[in-house]
Formats: structure tokens, sequence, C-alpha cells
């Protein structure tokens, strides 16, 4: 069974193809518009929204170009159903109808597409995308949850697994240990209360001066810290719950910074703090949940877990408890849509009817 995967949910366009039985990706493609965003200092989704427009079907091209299904055919569609579906989208409508009209239908079984969590301009363009591409090839539709795909991201390695596993989401919108008792079956144990690991790095860069996005930018200035200039709070690193807060730790990085002033030192000493306040309250809360559970293998998913003194840190402590670590390769932490593939191939949601749920939560 071969799926066309998408993934539009926030600001890079991903598209992946592969085979499910064995699991195997054929071709893999991500769109950044980091740079496009770097000015605001975050994503701004009507700008990722048309970015989506005018990426999706080069994206699509190059995806089924490096998996040898790309071939020229001229064909008569129906352009009033395209247009119904993408009647909101003009640049998609006339690039995806140019596309249609001279390309022949892939070999493929179904088309994946994350429907939530996200934002939600940027999940629509890229429903109405697969909306418009299954009704013209006739091909069937599986709805995949971004945050569950970001979960399962470490099976893209490690594709025999014993559960349950406790699961930790580390990204730029989600902070959050869940408790994977197998494929479908989980239970949040608790999440952040305010921030996000990822947006408490955000919002620190800023304040010091670092570019968006602020995890990279924090991590690199960390490396070259030679000098502890700052000591800041572990927020929540000992309540009995499994919550977190990271907007606290952000407050103290504002104070102590204008208390001081930002020289190069005092920027790579509060980037390796901050870094540090942030991995500390990972690993123990992780930790606490995996003892707590009896559980003996923690699962780490999400953007944040590119980071690789996260993963370093993490690694030694599990080891050193008798517990296995396991986290995909850093191009499979970020947003991509071969995790999005991994997931419809593990649970064919089929669905006639799809719409975007931006809060979607993991059931």
């Amino acid at each position: 069974m071969k799926i066309l995967a998408i993934d539009t949910s926030c600001d890079d366009t991903c598209i992946a193809l592969a085979n499910c039985k064995p699991f195997e990706i054929i071709s893999n493609t991500v769109s950044s518009q980091v740079e496009l965003h770097q000015e605001y200092g975050g994503v701004y989704p009507s700008l990722a929204r048309r970015e989506h427009q005018k990426n999706l079907v080069p994206v699509l091209i190059k995806t089924l170009k490096k998996a040898k299904l790309l071939k020229k055919q001229q064909n008569n569609i129906d352009e009033k159903k395209l247009k119904i579906i993408l009647k909101r989208e003009e640049i998609l409508f006339n690039d995806l109808k140019e596309f249609l009209s001279s390309s022949a239908k892939p070999k493929i079984d179904a088309i994946a597409v994350t429907v939530g969590p996200g934002l939600d301009p940027t999940l629509w363009t890229g429903i109405n995308f697969t909306k418009a591409i299954s009704k013209i090839w006739n091909i069937p539709i599986i709805a995949v949850n971004h945050i569950e795909a970001h979960l399962l991201s470490v099976l893209l390695e490690n594709k025999k697994q014993k559960f349950p596993v406790i699961g930790l989401i580390v990204s730029g919108g989600h902070t959050q240990l869940v408790l994977i008792k197998d494929i479908k079956k989980y239970k949040i144990l608790g999440e952040t209360r305010d921030d996000a690991a990822g947006e408490a790095f955000d919002k620190i860069a800023r304040i010091i001066g670092l570019p968006y996005p602020g995890g990279p930018a924090i991590s690199k200035e960390a490396k070259e810290s030679k000098k502890q200039l700052v000591k800041l709070p572990r927020p929540m690193i000992n309540t009995k719950d499994y919550d977190f807060s990271f907007s606290g730790l952000k407050t103290a990085a504002l104070y102590a910074s204008k208390k001081n002033k930002i020289t190069k030192d005092f920027r790579q000493s509060m980037a390796k703090e901050a870094q540090q306040a942030i991995i500390d309250v990972l690993i123990k809360k992780t930790i606490k949940a995996a003892k707590d559970f009896n559980v003996k293998t923690i699962f780490m998913g999400g953007g944040v877990a590119a980071n690789q003194e996260l993963r370093k840190q993490f690694k030694e402590k599990s080891n050193k408890l008798g517990i296995k670590f396991q986290v995909a390769k850093p191009k499979f932490c970020t947003d991509n849509a071969a995790m999005i593939a991994l997931t419809a191939c593990l649970n064919k949601n089929y669905k006639k009817r799809i719409s975007t749920n931006p809060n979607l939560r993991l059931k």
C-alpha cells in the first residue's frame, strides 16, 4: 500500500510518499518558510497560508519526481469540482489545475493529511489541497493527528517496539507527557499550563537579541558559554504531578536581562542557563513518569527534540537508570510528512469528510 502524506500544520510545506508493509520512505520533501517569518519573531499565519498555496504543487512534483512516479499525460479534469473545493485558494487552484491536466495519476492507494492540531489557516490549505487531489484521482483520505505523528516518529527507525512507553512531546506549541499503552491507546499524564518549551526558547531568544527560531539560536550560543553570569529557576520541577510551566522562566530571564547589560558573555550565559533549566525540568518530569508507571522505554518527539544537548543528557540519565531512550533523527523531529505517512499506515483512519481541528487532542 502506497500513501501520499501531506502536512501544513504550521510553516513547513511537507509531502512524503511511503510504502506501508514493510514501511519504507520512498520520498520526503520539506519546504521551509523560516526566513520569511524571522522578521516577525514567529510564524505569521496568513503569510504561512499564502506560502503553502505557492509551495504545495512544486513540493508535490518534487516528491513524485524523486519517487519516479511523475509522468506526463494530458487529462480532461472537472474544473468545476476543483474550483468548488479551492474557491478561496486561487493560486493553488491555478497551479493544481495545470498539474492535474498534464500529469498521469500516480500509483498510490491513499492520501494522508494532518487535520490538527496546528494553525487553522495553514491546516485548511493542506486539507483543501488533499480534498482536491482525492476528488480528481478518486483516492481515499486518511486523517492524521499531528501530535500522534510526532510521538510515533521514533518508529521511523525503531520499527519493532514493545508497549507501554512514556512519550514526551516538546515543540513550539506543545509540551506533553503521554502514557502510550499501544498504538491508538493514549493517556495524557501532564502538559504545560502556559508556554510550551519551544515557545519559551523563542521568547527568551528574543529577550537577549537572538533570531527566530529561538531553539537553534540558543543552542548555538550555549555551546560558546564559558561563564555563569545568571541563574534561572526550574519551574514546577519538584511538584508531584506531571505538568509543566515555562512562563515563569521567561519572566526570570526578562528581569535578569533588564538588570544586566546584554554583552556577548551575558547572552551566551543566559542561553546556556535557559537551555539547561528547560532540560532539567523535562528530564526530571519524564523520568518520574517512567518510574511511577513502571515503564522501561521513553519516546521523545517534536521540534525541540532535535536539540543535541537535550538528547545527550536524556540518553545519559536514562541509561544510568536502565531506561531505554528513543528519539528520531533530528530531521524527523521537526515537521515532516514521513511521520504523517507512518501514522496513517499504523492506523488507517479513513474519512469521507474531513475538517480542521486546531486544538485536536490525543484520544
